[in-house]
């Protein structure tokens, strides 16, 4: 039996978040998949095990990676910059439609040297989170070389991808003006959901990790619904959190 305490109350999602904006959004619809719906209610109480999704977090280093992460996570947030070594991880649980579900975030390194470490823990995952900081055009230009280092390791018809620019504090309204019309053209261009944020007073950071668990969720359930047909959601989600339990090994780079 599994004896995990139960999700936080702010972490129970019944309906589906709404996107950042309806010009880049994976989908624009406001309810959950009519199907994943009555998965969910149709499964019994106590039978259902953990789904888990696997969520990468890359870009360049200094775009505030960890810091998006760490506001989420642990409601925190460290101005004193320290640049992640290899990669992070983070276990995060939720309760959607009823089902015990988490997220595995995975904070990757951005700088040059840690590249190859970090590719090597890309494989599998559920979704994709591009970050690039809105004060500066240059990691914009690099979020396409991000996601195409990522998706090398993964099949591109079954990973969700988040656009998300950070440090919205530090923009000025002109600069985030044309920021945003570039990252949303680059997000129609890739098929990814566009999120504007700032870890350092919040903004928006609840509401995007909401969206990205009820997405992943969904997903996880429909391709499981249609490999087993008619099976009900308490025998489609029987993965454990000891079985995605991850495991410190040394990398060795290139």
């Amino acid at each position: 039996k599994n004896m995990l305490p139960p999700v936080r109350r702010d972490r129970i999602i019944a309906q589906l978040p709404e996107c950042f904006t309806p010009a880049a959004a994976l989908h624009t619809k406001d309810v959950f998949h009519a199907q994943v719906k009555a998965a969910c209610q149709g499964q019994k109480t106590g039978a259902v095990g953990f789904n888990i999704a696997k969520v990468i977090v890359v870009g360049d280093v200094a775009v505030g990676k960890t810091c998006l992460i760490s506001r989420f996570c642990k409601d925190s947030f460290d101005k004193n910059y320290k640049a992640t070594i290899g990669v992070d991880f983070e276990m995060e649980r939720f309760e959607v439609l009823g089902v015990p579900f988490s997220l595995q975030l995975w904070d990757t390194a951005g700088q040059e040297r840690f590249k190859c470490i970090a590719s090597t823990y890309y494989r599998g995952a559920q979704a994709i989170i591009v970050v690039f900081d809105l004060s500066c055009v240059t990691s914009l230009d690099n979020a396409r070389q991000w996601l195409e280092d990522a998706m090398k390791e993964n099949d591109p018809s079954s990973v969700l991808l988040f656009l998300v620019g950070t440090k919205k504090d530090l923009s000025s309204p002109d600069q985030l003006a044309y920021m945003e019309l570039e990252a949303i053209r680059l997000s129609e261009e890739i098929r990814a959901e566009y999120w504007t944020v700032s870890a350092k007073s919040g903004e928006s950071i609840r509401e995007f990790f909401f969206r990205v668990a009820s997405l992943t969720f969904e997903a996880n359930v429909l391709a499981e619904l249609e490999k087993s047909g008619s099976r009900r959601v308490g025998d489609i989600i029987s993965n454990t959190e000891e079985e995605y339990k991850p495991t410190k090994r040394k990398a060795t780079c290139c």
